[in-house]
């Protein structure tokens, strides 16, 4: 079968070595070598330079304090400084390899309690592609960004990996301007098939020889656009490779629990053969002889052809054959002798069309060493959160139960990825009334809008940044025919350390431009019951409400059935002088803050709470602008959201033709980076500081508005 057990760095197209020629200078005799030697005496620093060009971090210097290693020895990968260094390693070496960066990973991913599950279990996966494929010439793209840990590790950026999703930190995703060894950056998920298939027509348009490697997941695989993109694969029968990355080990799990995709001797033998150049060759020689004797006998031989191959394969197999692509598995994802093998097999199928290869892993894989650690402190911190704290999911869930136990026509749909666990409690009180899509989020704003119209009451919800992959499916099937859909906006506006790739930043401006939808948004948890009260209750018409992420709301008080509120209502929270502060959902808490500041420099202000961006309180506005000489509408959401609604009506009411001055505080105009909340929101310039400074400013009192931002 032709699998070795170092990659054929000879078998590379010729256009691949002009462009790598730093491949076949490298040739250490052995890792021992390279360690008595040293990395740099080996010439490695002409492979990538140490500096930070162009803002992407191709290599870093050593750490002295060991800021990022846990003491445990890593001989290995320590002489990793990029890929070009797997080249030459045994598979033994390879093995050890992977325990290393499993090791260090584990290690990093605790100290910085950040999930950890997803970037373990492709360890052994990420390895032998890069052992296999050449990059950055060779382009791998991946679809999530926490299964990209040791992909970064592996590529010159393991001495800022205890700096991932801070402050100018690491990304927590892949990242163009990172590096060069991210030629596409992951975001929400779904799209490296389409880009990378971008990438491979325009390798072939070009003439060039780079192969194409995508890496998608189960979770990926819910949605709609890798269908698309798989179909046009096939279609276009461009050379590129599939890894499918199966760590539910199934394609098509149940709610409750996967079905098992057995790995053994026989499937992993079966797998090498199926990735052989010589069968696919013979595969293809088949069916161009059963073409020449007969279309019926050529139908008959596809349908043996089908058949057999999904005996072999798991449920679900012929799917991807149907679509175009060659299915190759399942292969053992934490074997790296049979992951080397059949990539290899794989990197050499020119002109053969694509590939997709199904990697079972596991996501339980902790190093042993930090498992029994690691359980005792996420127990600790979790029944430390759940004594303490609440966060507004756990206040909706609770207020949509109390709901649903009154109405049971209510149900719960959830499209999205990284559900959130309160989630689950209703899916155990209502197991039939709970129905989650996984990140198909066009098929769930169109599959509660069917709910609705079967006389059902859905509840959308959808995280913000994934309901912008839903937008023309909230206009033409719920808002356009007045569904009552109510759609539950969750992680609206700054998300801390996922930074711009989940921000909720736009759904304030694109829900309240359409001509149907009420939209509002709770300040606190209280709201937040009565909003999910008001929603069960309007049934002509679509309805949306958008709460943050994280934002903990310390409680020790049980959640109580919801009042309806009046649509349109505002109210007032306190009563000043000359400025009025508008806040818009959690931003009033901003207000308020800013509000206690002003008092101290005695500067007394109004402060309401619009809730509504979409019918706005026409009354409240007007007596705003009636008594205050200035009015300032505070969101966390971008230009053209209820700032722009406020400056709308007072405009064509002829409010600014007078003595009111207005003025909007919004997001900036630009992606606020990773970092922690407070340090976002300081960016964002959305402060209860900045928030007075720019009351201060109005008043013409600019130095001591400069002493509070100090």
């Amino acid at each position: 079968m032709g699998c070795a057990s170092s990659p054929r760095l000879s078998g590379i197209p010729p256009t691949h070595l002009k462009k790598r020629s730093e491949i076949t200078e490298f040739r250490p005799e052995s890792v021992a070598a390279r360690r008595s030697q040293g990395v740099r005496a080996l010439g490695f620093c002409s492979l990538v330079s140490p500096k930070i060009h162009s803002s992407r971090v191709t290599a870093l210097p050593d750490s002295e304090d060991g800021g990022f290693t846990d003491g445990t020895p890593t001989p290995l990968l320590d002489i990793v400084d990029n890929p070009i260094h797997l080249k030459n390693l045994s598979l033994k070496e390879l093995q050890q390899l992977a325990e290393e960066v499993r090791s260090q990973l584990c290690s990093i991913l605790a100290a910085a309690q950040k999930p950890s599950k997803a970037s373990l279990a492709v360890v052994e996966l990420t390895v032998a592609i890069h052992h296999v494929f050449h990059a950055p010439a060779d382009k791998i793209l991946w679809d999530i960004g926490e299964q990209t840990y040791a992909h970064k590790m592996l590529t010159g950026r393991r001495s800022l990996m205890h700096t991932i999703r801070q402050k100018d930190g690491l990304s927590g995703f892949t990242s163009r301007s990172e590096s060069e060894y991210d030629p596409f950056g992951a975001g929400h998920g779904c799209s490296s098939i389409s880009a990378g298939l971008g990438m491979a027509i325009a390798r072939d348009l070009k003439g060039k020889r780079e192969r194409i490697v995508t890496v998608i997941s189960n979770g990926t695989t819910m949605s709609g656009q890798v269908y698309e993109a798989m179909s046009n694969v096939g279609h276009l029968d461009s050379d590129m490779v599939v890894i499918l990355n199966d760590s539910r080990h199934s394609l098509h799990p149940t709610v409750e629990e996967g079905g098992k995709t057995s790995i053994n001797a026989l499937s992993s033998t079966i797998s090498k053969i199926q990735s052989s150049k010589s069968f696919r060759k013979f595969r293809e020689a088949a069916k161009g002889v059963t073409k020449k004797i007969g279309k019926g006998m050529h139908e008959w031989a596809a349908k043996v052809d089908e058949f057999a191959r999904g005996m072999v394969g798991p449920t679900g197999s012929t799917l991807f054959e149907e679509l175009g692509l060659y299915y190759v598995g399942p292969v053992d994802g934490h074997n790296i002798e049979d992951l080397v093998c059949v990539l290899q097999e794989v990197a050499s199928l020119d002109s053969m069309g694509p590939v997709l290869v199904h990697v079972i892993t596991k996501e339980n894989q902790m190093h042993s060493q930090f498992e029994t650690l690691g359980t005792i402190k996420q127990g600790l911190e979790n029944s430390m959160a759940s004594s303490l704290f609440r966060t507004y999911t756990d206040c909706f869930v609770e207020a949509l139960i109390l709901e649903a136990e009154r109405d049971k026509d209510i149900v719960m749909v959830y499209g999205g990825s990284g559900m959130e666990p309160s989630l689950l409690s209703f899916r155990d009180k209502f197991p039939y009334r709970f129905f989650d899509v996984g990140m198909a989020e066009q098929h769930a704003v169109t599959f509660s809008a069917g709910l609705s119209c079967g006389g059902m009451k859905p509840f959308c919800i959808i995280p913000s940044t994934f309901l912008q992959r839903a937008f023309d499916q909230v206009v033409h099937d719920v808002d356009r025919q007045k569904i009552p859909v109510r759609f539950v906006i969750s992680s609206a506006g700054l998300v801390g350390s996922n930074g711009p790739v989940m921000s909720g930043a736009f759904d304030i401006t694109f829900m309240s431009c359409l001509p149907n939808m009420i939209v509002m948004a709770p300040s606190d948890e209280d709201e937040l019951v009565d909003m999910v009260a008001t929603a069960a209750m309007v049934d002509d018409r679509p309805i949306c409400f958008r709460f943050p992420r994280g934002a903990l709301v310390r409680t020790d008080k049980s959640i109580c059935q919801g009042m309806p509120i009046e649509i349109g209502k505002g109210k007032v929270l306190a009563e000043g002088k000359r400025i009025a502060l508008l806040g818009y959902g959690s931003m009033v808490q901003n207000c308020l803050k800013a509000r206690l500041l002003l008092l101290e420099l005695g500067v007394e202000v109004t402060v309401a709470d619009a809730r509504f961006c979409k019918p706005l309180d026409i009354g409240l506005l007007r007596r705003l602008c009636e008594n205050h000489e200035f009015l300032l509408t505070v969101e966390e959401g971008s230009i053209g959201g209820f700032g722009s609604h406020v400056s709308q009506f007072i405009v064509l009411d002829g409010r600014l033709d007078g003595r009111t001055k207005w003025r909007p505080i919004v997001l900036p105009d630009n992606y606020i980076e990773h970092a922690s909340p407070s340090e976002q929101l300081a960016a964002a310039g959305l402060t209860g500081h900045h928030i007075a400074a720019t009351a201060l400013s109005l008043l013409g009192r600019t130095r001591e508005a400069l002493q509070l931002m100090c």
